[in-house]
């Protein structure tokens, strides 16, 4: 009986991993490859949505971790990009010019990640809402100007990018690509089960009862703070794993993966699939993407503005996210053309 009350609860999670699971060899037989073509990483129409795939999880992931502070927690933070960017930018750095393995690599990320949760927690005690957002944005700020700088250039390659990244051969995605779509696809559901279980558990409940009310769970005795750090250094490592994978897929590690645009995109992703809803991460990493992909192949330059119209369409008539609609089973369409049409005053 447990073992199907836990495959009717989970039973869309399950049936996503699946499709997630056999999309490369479903594609290829559309595709007219057998699977040991797809196995073999040979060219094709599987290959490239491996890597369009591959790029919507690590989307995801950044999405899921700026969810774990905002959407859970309730602190709203204008520089999120900078864990990405720390993720990205090691990686790149320590490969690259320092010809680390992949493990010590990854352990660096890991214990950057820490030490940038403690200086943005350093501000934890002392601000909070609007106030903080602006501190974080200018935490952020300032590393983006140093990756930016021609001091630094040496390593991170200045306003150009960091180039010349060569990921380890077993995990390269230019000839192990389904390899690098499943370590993508374990991450994202090992972060995800992770999450679910931070969110149910006692620390994951008083996050909510700080996002709600803080005063109230200060009065019921919790030092807010520690919670708050605590979800904010479970974001952070989260956010640089994130990073780390961004570096070992993508040629260039861009500046603006460290700018404030890039946490608005997490921003974005999550006014999509839901704010708080931690499915939502995924449901809006795959709508944000295809459809920038799909404007862009299609439409050219006017890509933005459609995508703006259709961000601006999201917040109106479907606020609460495609999940949080989808729980609600309501949407706000009335409601929406109210605020549209109600005259300025």
């Amino acid at each position: 009986m447990a073992s199907n009350s836990f495959f009717v609860k989970n039973r869309s999670a399950l049936i996503t991993l699946a499709l997630l699971t056999l999309l490369p060899f479903i594609v290829g037989l559309f595709d007219g490859s057998s699977p040991v073509v797809v196995w073999n990483n040979e060219s094709g129409n599987s290959k490239f949505v491996q890597g369009l795939a591959i790029e919507i999880f690590i989307l995801a992931l950044f999405a899921l971790s700026f969810d774990l502070i905002f959407g859970i927690t309730g602190m709203l933070s204008f520089g999120h990009s900078m864990f990405f960017g720390v993720g990205a930018y090691l990686t790149g750095i320590a490969i690259k010019s320092f010809s680390l393995s992949l493990p010590i690599t990854l352990g660096l990320v890991f214990i950057a990640a820490i030490l940038q949760a403690l200086l943005f927690g350093l501000v934890l005690p002392r601000v909070k809402g609007i106030t903080f957002a602006l501190v974080t944005l200018g935490i952020a700020s300032v590393f983006h100007i140093v990756v930016m700088s021609s001091e630094a250039g040496k390593y991170t390659g200045a306003d150009v990018g960091l180039q010349g990244v060569i990921p380890p051969a077993f995990i390269s995605p230019a000839n192990e690509r389904l390899r690098f779509y499943f370590v993508a696809l374990t991450v994202l559901i090992l972060i995800y089960l992770l999450y679910r279980r931070f969110v149910d558990s006692p620390t994951g409940r008083v996050c909510v009862a700080i996002r709600e009310n803080e005063s109230r769970a200060r009065m019921l005795g919790y030092n807010t703070f520690y919670f708050k750090l605590s979800a904010l250094m479970l974001s952070s490592i989260t956010a640089a794993l994130a990073g780390f994978l961004h570096a070992l897929y993508q040629p260039i590690v861009s500046p603006n993966v460290a700018s404030m645009g890039f946490t608005v995109t997490a921003l974005l992703i999550m006014l999509i699939g839901g704010v708080g809803s931690l499915n939502g991460a995924l449901v809006g990493a795959i709508v944000y993407r295809l459809l920038d992909f799909g404007l862009r192949r299609y439409i050219g330059e006017s890509a933005s503005f459609i995508s703006g119209a259709i961000y601006v369409a999201f917040v109106l008539f479907i606020p609460f996210g495609i999940v949080g609609t989808w729980k609600m089973k309501s949407l706000q369409i009335k409601q929406g053309w109210e605020k549209l049409t109600k005259p300025l005053r």
